[in-house]
């Protein structure tokens, strides 16, 4: 192509898409249209809803009363640390006597082969059984026992999970090396820098909160701008 283009389309399919045409030899990009869904909060509302609900449904369905629900609002590939809600599950179960933990999938708990293992033994270690309807999987048997088969089937697709995750990563860094080889150019343009008045007319509900002593870390939550930002 002689020019380069971006091409804005809103769309009312639920997702994003991007048809290509590219060289099957090296995988470069010839040509692509991107395209997204604009109604991008319902469409997670949605996604939510769907796999909360399917876990409540189980629950009745099993007579297991739920005590909490917790919902992660970043990627399952972040560290434990990283992660609040995992991270309040857990102190949640250590605080309160809780039988099971029910997720939806097992990257649900961590998109990390190394964390997802790390959960379920602390978890086990506590005598509390991970439940994952999907597969319908659970780490303990009836009488407080390690399940070795649903364990070892965990493990695998964990691992899997991990490795997906690792080609995907692979692959965008392969692209990224040879756009930049060929004298391409990604990010920012050097030198540019966003003007104070730009700035204050792009965060201006970040920084009344700021203002109001709203913590880094609580005005993320509320705006989702993220905290190298604020």
């Amino acid at each position: 192509a002689r020019f380069s283009v971006i091409r804005y389309l809103a769309s009312n399919i639920e997702n994003a898409y991007g048809p290509n045409v590219h060289d099957p030899r090296s995988g470069e990009i010839i040509e692509s249209h991107v395209c997204w869904y604009h109604n991008v909060m319902t469409l997670l509302h949605d996604w939510y809803m769907i796999q909360a609900s399917t876990i409540d449904e189980a629950a009745q369905k099993m007579n297991y009363d739920i005590v909490e629900e917790f919902s992660e609002k970043i990627s399952g590939a972040k560290h434990i640390a990283e992660r609040e809600a995992l991270t309040q599950l857990l102190e949640f179960v250590q605080a309160h006597k809780v039988d099971k933990v029910l997720v939806y999938e097992c990257s649900r708990l961590s998109r990390r082969a190394v964390d997802f293992l790390a959960i379920i033994e602390m978890l086990t270690n506590m005598k509390v059984s991970v439940f994952v309807l999907q597969n319908g999987l659970e780490t303990l048997l009836p009488n407080g026992q390690e399940n070795p088969l649903a364990n070892m089937v965990l493990g695998i697709l964990a691992h899997f999970n991990s490795v997906e995750r690792s080609v995907l990563r692979s692959r965008m860094t392969s692209g990224y090396n040879q756009f930049r080889a060929k004298g391409g150019k990604v990010g920012r343009k050097v030198g540019y820098r966003k003007s104070d008045d730009e700035m204050r007319s792009q965060y201006v509900e970040e920084i009344k909160l700021l203002k109001k002593g709203i913590s880094l870390q609580n005005t993320y939550r509320i705006t989702g701008t993220s905290p190298n930002t604020l």
